[in-house]
């Protein structure tokens, strides 16, 4: 179970302002110390919202803590899937944007073996049959504020 200093993130909403950059980064480090091989995450969100960049901060971390080199973690839109190995730990990275229907999904082995993985999705509207334990991250823009939040629930 992942917990946000002693704020659990489960069946309740936990909401942030990631207005700054810094502010993702912190929360996207927290989270990474405490996912696992196993875990689902859903990364909801408008284009631009700021979901492959907390991504890209989650990796870089589990890198770090790894001992290993960062690497660059580019959104897999056009790929549909990019995976990290971390010496005990495989990162899958799917972006469905461009998948047309839900029967796509089939074909890209998404959510096969995830016990083995950490999987983290973005765009997963496009999944009809979703895991019972995951944890989803909502990013919402503010239009007219230019504010960014993310709320993010945990269900088992």
């Amino acid at each position: 179970m992942v917990h946000i200093n002693q704020m659990h993130i489960a069946t309740k909403s936990s909401k942030y302002d990631i207005s700054k950059e810094t502010e993702t980064a912190k929360i996207a480090k927290k989270i990474s110390k405490r996912v696992k091989k196993g875990d689902v995450l859903f990364f909801y969100g408008d284009i631009g919202v700021g979901k492959t960049t907390f991504i890209r901060y989650l990796v870089n971390n589990l890198q770090k803590k790894n001992l290993l080199k960062l690497t660059e973690v580019p959104s897999p839109t056009f790929n549909l899937l990019n995976e990290y190995e971390l010496n005990n730990l495989s990162i899958q990275h799917y972006d469905l944007f461009r998948l047309k229907n839900i029967n796509e999904t089939k074909n890209i082995g998404l959510l096969e073996n995830y016990s083995n993985f950490l999987t983290l999705i973005e765009w997963p509207e496009k999944i009809k049959k979703k895991p019972k334990k995951r944890i989803e991250l909502r990013f919402e823009y503010k239009l007219k504020s230019e504010k960014r939040i993310l709320k993010i629930n945990e269900f088992e």
